[in-house]
């Protein structure tokens, strides 16, 4: 009987499809039952898989929780990404556009939110989880000097107002996620945008 055998772009790709399955499903199970709940029966048990294939990819849940971390910050990022993109080549949009990024779906999700409380939750128990968070804050706030430094923004003064704008971004992106009630995006956006104005015309 001829049968015909997989191709082998086919049997690559596999694997990497069966590892993003177990992540996004570590990443529902943190987000419903916290990191204390992110066990390897529960997380294989939502991706549909054996417990054997959570430590065949990852070795164990630890690893697994540190590669969801890395791919829902990616996810985040290419977003903001796209934003920038989208808003053309004047810099002030191209800032604007990545700061109030934050205030719009896919990233203003109470989803996202409650993962992301189980990842904070694990940065002071867990040093990689510590180093991830602060390598991708770091990136974060490097993305936005470069583009307050577009926009005309001082050297001197760009590092402490990138700083800034985060803070202030995480927290219009919590209270909109937890309270989405006590105000709109397009308020969220609104005081973003007048922190903005502040900032870039008194640095120049």
């Amino acid at each position: 009987m001829n049968q015909t055998a997989p191709s082998p772009a086919f049997r690559r790709e596999e694997p990497d499809a069966r590892r993003l399955s177990l992540i996004e499903a570590c990443a529902r199970v943190l987000a419903r039952s916290g990191a204390a709940g992110a066990s390897v029966r529960a997380i294989a048990q939502e991706a549909g898989a054996s417990v054997g294939l959570v430590g065949h990819y990852f070795g164990g849940v630890d690893a697994l929780v540190s590669a969801t971390y890395d791919h829902v910050d990616r996810q985040v990022a290419q977003a903001l990404d796209k934003a920038v993109a989208t808003a053309g080549d004047d810099p002030r949009a191209r800032l604007e556009a990545f700061v109030t990024a934050s205030f719009a779906p896919p990233i203003a999700d109470p989803a996202l939110l409650a993962t992301w409380i189980a990842f904070w939750s694990l940065v002071t128990a867990r040093k990689d989880i510590a180093r991830q968070h602060d390598e991708q804050y770091a990136g974060y706030r490097a993305r936005l000097e470069g583009l307050l430094g577009d926009c005309g923004v001082a050297t001197t003064a760009r590092r402490r107002h990138a700083i800034a704008v985060t803070a202030l971004v995480d927290g219009l992106w919590l209270e909109l996620c937890l309270s989405p009630g006590c105000f709109t995006a397009q308020e969220a956006r609104d005081i973003a945008r007048d922190f903005l104005a502040l900032i870039t015309s008194s640095d120049r």
